[in-house]
């Protein structure tokens, strides 16, 4: 594989450098091999970030080096990079505003991988035409294990968020981080403020506290999340992100945020594996899966439901 090459993407132009640089030096994954699958996954992919900001991770000098989170676009960011300038309240750096990348095609994602962006993280809020910011149309919990527990107690847990949901009359879906834990969703109707969303979900994460004191905890105090797993409700908050589904994450392998089937999360549960654990997918497990299956969040891009009243 040359190490430069020019490109055209969808009538876009794009220089793409240092291909063969490897990026995971335990399976050798290179560069050049992220772009190819984000290249591949985009059809799957795109609708999920589609009016997102988006926070981009990056190593540029692979996953064992340093890493840097960004918000804002970077200096030379392509003219027909789609942006949006958005309110920072709380920013660290004194600012005012941030000015995101808006990753609404392939042209993008190319683009950002070419900067060795290997993680891709949105809120759980869209930008209207105007600019702004809406209301949620996800609410999200994030299933966090606390050692030794791992993803065979997050499937535990998951079963019982989606029986809840259920009973709620809201279809949930679940993935997988691409790390330790796990993901649930629900599509929202943009009704509910984000505060009314983390509030909806901070009270199911304390009733399954109350019901299985020993398999779940909702309080943030990692001291207490041992052999655990914490429902974080509060990635729901308007200025929290979350890994996009098909997302690579930077692990030691170049695992993805995998959508799986319920059937999968109950066969997870039943895990007895320690060793190698279940609901584990790297980029090319990924590709074939969508391959066969499809997106098995597509639902999740059409389903708009109330948020229910508390009770």
């Amino acid at each position: 594989m040359p190490s430069k090459v020019t490109v055209d993407v969808e009538g876009r132009t794009l220089g793409l450098s240092n291909l063969e640089k490897v990026l995971y030096p335990e399976t050798g994954t290179t560069k050049g091999e992220i772009i190819q699958y984000y290249t591949h996954i985009a059809p799957v992919l795109l609708p999920h970030l589609r009016d997102r900001p988006v926070t981009r991770k990056r190593w540029p000098n692979g996953v064992e080096e340093a890493s840097f989170f960004e918000k804002n676009a970077p200096r030379g960011t392509p003219d027909w990079v789609r942006t949006a300038e958005l309110p920072s309240p709380g920013s660290t750096k004194d600012r005012e505003t941030v000015v995101y990348v808006m990753t609404d095609e392939l042209a993008t994602i190319v683009w950002l991988a070419n900067l060795a962006v290997l993680e891709l993280h949105v809120p759980q809020w869209t930008v209207d035409a105007k600019g702004k910011g809406t209301n949620p149309d996800r609410l999200v919990v994030d299933l966090d294990p606390g050692e030794p527990a791992n993803v065979i107690e997050c499937c535990r847990v998951a079963l019982l968020l989606g029986e809840l949901f259920d009973d709620a009359g809201l279809p949930s879906y679940p993935k997988t981080s691409g790390s330790k834990g796990m993901q649930m969703y629900v599509g929202l109707d943009g009704s509910a403020t984000d505060d009314e969303v983390s509030a909806y979900a901070r009270g199911l994460a304390q009733r399954l506290e109350r019901e299985h004191p020993k398999l779940v905890i909702s309080r943030m105090e990692r001291a207490a999340r041992g052999g655990k797993v914490f429902i974080d409700w509060s990635q729901n908050n308007a200025a929290k992100t979350t890994v996009a589904p098909y997302s690579v994450r930077a692990r030691t392998r170049p695992t993805v945020s995998t959508p799986v089937t319920w059937d999968e999360v109950e066969q997870g549960a039943r895990s007895t594996a320690r060793k190698r654990l279940p609901l584990q997918f790297d980029i090319d497990d990924v590709l074939a899966r969508v391959d066969e299956d499809g997106d098995l969040l597509a639902p999740l891009l059409d389903e708009a439901y109330a948020l229910p009243e508390p009770g």
